[in-house]
């Protein structure tokens, strides 16, 4: 017997933008602690095995930062705080529930495009 999948991989976004850069970043010296904190979370509920945290650059949601992207499930969360990484953890990758409300606007995040068709749109 093999070393199982990890349930779930969470892709937080660590991108810090250089002062003076006019896009905001996911990473402040108020959010930097973020991704560690999820660790410590993930590893307090015993769940570290099953649920890989990874730190990513920038995902291309600047204006909502900080990020963080559930797999499986293309569940984009927003504005994270520790209090929501809490409700996360406890709600969808315990329980099994999204967290509707820090799911990033559709605006933001919609239906994914495959390969081919994005090829279409960029007229190859």
């Amino acid at each position: 017997m093999g070393i199982p999948q990890p349930a779930y991989y969470i892709f937080k976004c660590e991108q810090s933008a250089p002062p003076g850069m006019p896009k905001p970043s996911c990473v402040t010296p108020q959010t930097q602690d973020l991704f560690q904190y999820l660790a410590q979370k993930l590893m307090q509920e015993g769940v570290m095995g099953t649920v890989q945290p990874i730190r990513t650059s920038c995902m291309n949601r600047c204006q909502m930062g900080p990020v963080m992207l559930v797999e499986p499930g293309h569940t984009m969360y927003a504005g994270l705080t520790k209090e929501k990484i809490d409700k996360i953890v406890q709600e969808h990758i315990l329980g099994g529930n999204v967290v509707e409300e820090f799911v990033i606007d559709s605006e933001m995040w919609d239906e994914p495009i495959s390969p081919a068709d994005m090829k279409k749109q960029m007229g190859m």
